[in-house]
């Protein structure tokens, strides 16, 4: 059960110390967007990510205003992109 310096201490890091999050980080797998087409493995990164992390700052900004602290920095770590590109023989996955 929370005591009341429990209760104290955590106003007392919000208001006096400006408590924060650092960052938060959405790690995402693209593993299965691997494809011996390049064209389409991009379209499958580019798919997975903005359907996994299309919401990330929005969702972020719903917690800030939940729980009253500032999240300061939203990230997204994703596959390196060598593991990805190994199944084509594509030397550039940016266009």
């Amino acid at each position: 059960m929370i005591n009341q310096y429990e209760i104290m201490e955590t106003i007392q890091m919000l208001e006096v110390e400006k408590l924060d999050i650092r960052t938060i980080t959405m790690g995402i797998s693209l593993r299965d967007c691997s494809d011996s087409d390049p064209e389409r493995a991009r379209q499958k990164i580019y798919d997975k990510i903005c359907s996994y992390a299309g919401r990330l700052v929005e969702v972020a900004r719903e917690i800030e205003l939940k729980y009253d602290i500032p999240i300061i920095n939203k990230r997204v770590a994703v596959t390196p992109m060598a593991m990805v590109a190994e199944a084509s023989e594509e030397e550039n996955y940016v266009k």
